[in-house]
This record gives structure tokens, sequence and C-alpha cells, in this order.
């Protein structure tokens, strides 16, 4: 359990929070490219309590400025998006992408007061059909990191995303929560089949649902196997990995593609949770790109312009998540119909900030235990000490990957896995030996 003191450290992300400097650090993907047209409508975006309108301007580049524009408050959301700027509507001051004030049309003709007017503006960046903000302190951000999915051509990828009304932290603790797939996921015997929609299909199945941790540090953050006996003289593992502040990239399930989620908090007590698939070597075929978007029970509500009310799936607390009992009696462990949806069911079921001084927390929640000492440590570092969090100025460590290795028992998930690496050299991800000789990430296998 946490003490109250450190749960308010760990969840609290407004600006002048320990949790909210630390990830104001780091690059964060936070809208699809396509989302925003040039000269188009502005939108309204929530990220880390702060209320922000992104735009597109007449050349393309993106501009994420402060809500209330700096005259008298009025929202820039209502604003003119024209001839490279945002103009307001109140009174007609007109700020580019930078946020410098470029027109002032109230003022005379001869004032340079517009020039003494800079407007809150956070840096914008375009990569892999993303777009990234980075609302960190730095004049000259940082390089975006080095993650694989975002350097492939966007053919390779597939992406999804979804608000859930729970704390970030309850929905990263969910990623890199290994046990939960023997119990929430599955169907209820080795031949049955749970009826999930699309890439869930007959749902998992464990026949050893007891999972021991091995948990390890690494220089970006943590990573763990979780090994199973699902055979006599079988273990078989997987390997998980932490990348800081809100990477988390589990294991495979599928040989053809890699996978990862990310966490990005709009304000306590809302996250938008990201998810990819990607293959490195070759595009993604229609059939696996349609198994991975296929749109849960119920699918997406409608979108209405505040940020809160977009990317909401239809299942929420209101229906009960489209809850079936003669489902969970009869086909899967959960009653709720898709893997989405178990896994908002149980966040959001936990409230909006779950109290972690109630919890009773055993061996298998090892890798979560370590995880928030690693983000509370970072913060403490960075608010007390002023000490750059891990991989801020090093992009090239997030060149990991997560695994799935089976192994004869006693065989190191380690040591193993070197042998199966030779395949994955050729890729944008540091080699075999050079990943093992820096102590930094597992064998990065597939099923055998």
């Amino acid at each position: 359990m946490l003490s109250r003191e450190d749960n308010e450290l760990l969840c609290r992300i407004g600006p002048g929070t320990a949790m909210g400097d630390l990830l104001r650090q780091y690059w964060m993907p936070v809208l699809f490219s396509w989302e925003l047209e040039a000269d188009g409508p502005p939108r309204r975006q929530k990220l880390l309590g702060e209320d922000l309108i992104a735009f597109r301007d007449s050349s393309g580049q993106v501009g994420m400025l402060g809500n209330n524009c700096s005259h008298r408050g009025a929202s820039l959301f209502f604003g003119r998006n024209e001839e490279a700027g945002l103009r307001c509507v109140y009174h007609g001051w007109k700020f580019d992408t930078a946020g410098r004030c470029v027109d002032m049309p109230n003022e005379p003709a001869e004032s340079n007061f517009k020039e003494k007017i800079h407007h809150l503006a956070y840096p914008c960046r375009e990569r892999g059909g993303l777009i990234w903000i980075y609302m960190g302190p730095r004049a000259q951000p940082p390089s975006l990191p080095d993650l694989e999915f975002n350097t492939l051509p966007e053919s390779h990828v597939a992406i999804w995303k979804n608000i859930q009304e729970c704390n970030w932290v309850q929905g990263l603790e969910g990623n890199i929560d290994s046990s939960h797939l023997s119990f929430l996921h599955t169907r209820l015997t080795p031949e049955g089949d749970a009826g999930f929609p699309g890439g869930g299909g007959r749902g998992s199945f464990y026949r050893d649902k007891t999972v021991r941790l091995e948990v390890m540090s690494t220089d970006y953050g943590l990573m763990y196997a979780a090994g199973r006996s699902e055979q006599e003289d079988i273990t078989y593992w997987r390997v998980t990995q932490f990348l800081l502040p809100f990477w988390g990239m589990f294991a495979p399930v599928s040989p053809s593609e890699c996978p990862m989620q990310w966490w990005i908090p709009l304000d306590d007590n809302h996250v938008m949770k990201w998810d990819v698939r990607w293959n490195p070597t070759r595009p993604l075929t229609p059939e696996e790109h349609a198994r991975f978007t296929a749109e849960d029970p119920g699918g997406f509500l409608p979108q209405t312009s505040d940020p809160l009310h977009q990317w909401r799936l239809a299942g929420d607390a209101s229906n009960d998540y489209f809850m079936d009992y003669d489902a969970q009696r009869n086909r899967r462990f959960s009653g709720v119909p898709s893997f989405n949806l178990q896994d908002k069911a149980v966040q959001e079921g936990m409230g909006f900030i779950v109290d972690r001084t109630k919890e009773h927390l055993s061996t298998a929640d090892a890798m979560m235990i370590q995880v928030r000492r690693r983000l509370m440590n970072a913060a403490k570092a960075l608010r007390d000490e002023g000490v750059t969090p891990p991989g801020v100025d090093s992009p090239e460590l997030y060149r990991v990957r997560s695994a799935t290795v089976v192994l004869r028992k006693g065989e190191n998930w380690q040591e193993a896995g070197r042998s199966y690496f030779q395949a994955f050299t050729d890729l944008p991800v540091l080699s075999a030996e050079a990943q093992l000789a820096a102590g930094r990430v597992t064998p990065t296998t597939r099923p055998v």
C-alpha cells in the first residue's frame, strides 16, 4: 500500500505538482494528425489539467495554445483560423503557432504593443501520423523518443484510442499487470469461446493461473518476466516493459505484431488510453489492421467539442459496460464482452483515484510496486535536486520491444533469448548483443 501523501504525489498531474512536472519533461503523442486540418476548426484539448486549443495553420503547422486569449480571456476555441494564425473573435488579436501576437487590429497602427505579448504556446511535432506536444520548461525541447512504431511507415502500424474516467496510474498499472490475464480476459474452458469481437476472439486461457515474477531495473524504466508452467517441464514467459513516464509494452500474443499502450492524463480523473500494434518488417494486412481496430460492442458515442467527451466508448458505467451474466456463467470469466471494456470496467470501477492506503498487495504485484517507486523517485529527484528524468535526453533508450518466450524449465529467459535475437538484428532497434551487453533489455523473442 501507499501512504496518502505518496498516492497524491503519484496521481496528481496538474501544473506545479511533482508528477505533473515530471510528465512535462517528456514529449507526449496526443492527437492523430488527421484530427486537424489546415485553416480548419480549432479543437479543444485537455492535457495535464490544462485547457488548450489545437489548430493547424495555413502552412500546415500545428499550434497548441492556451485556451484563454491574452487580451481579455475569451476562449480561442471560437477563433478564426486564417492566414497563418488563430484570431480571437472578441477583439481580433491574432496568434501564430508559437504564441506570437502577429496582429492587433484594435490598436493604432503605430502601436508596438503586439510585440510585447506572448501567448501560452507549446511546441508540437508530427511523426508517424501523430501530433506530439512538449509542455516542459526547455526553450529547446529534447528529441522525440526512438520508439520503433513511430519510426516505421504508417502502413506497418495500427493505432487506436479511447477515454477512460479514471486516473492515469490506474490505466498504466493495468497494462503492466500480467496476473489479471489469467482471469479478466479469459474463456472458461480450453476449448471454449469467450465470444469477444475483433482481435479478442476466443479469449485467452491459462492452465497455470499463478504467475511468478522476475523484475529488473533498466535505464529507461523497468521490465519483468511473468512465468507460467503451462505444460510439464515448459515455462511460458511474458516479458513486459515499462518505459518512463507512461509507456507500457506488454508481451505480444501474435508473432506478426508488436504491442504497446500509453496513457496521457487529461486531468486527474480522465486519461486517454492509446493502443498500438506494428509489424517491423512489412505492412499490416487489411485483416490484421481490421482485427485490431474492430469496434467494441456499442462502438463510440457521438463526439462533442468537449475534450472529455471525445473518443468515449458506448459501454460505460451507465449500462454496466454491457455486462452479460449468462455469458459469465457459460462462456467467459467476465461477463463484459471485450478486452477494452473489461479493462475500462475494472479501472473505472475503482473510482477516479483509487485509495491505495487500503490495498493488500501480493507477490503478483511486484512490478506495479516498483513502477510506482520508480515514478515517485524520479518526480522527487526532479523536484528536490533538479535531476533530469531517465530517457529525456537519451531517445535511443526507447529502441526496445516486449517478448514472449517459451522455454524448458530451468532455462534462463534472458540467456536463452540470445539465439532468438538473430532474426531481429537488421531492424531499427539495438542489436541483440548490444542490448544484452548494456543490460537494458530482455530477448525480444516470439513463441517457439
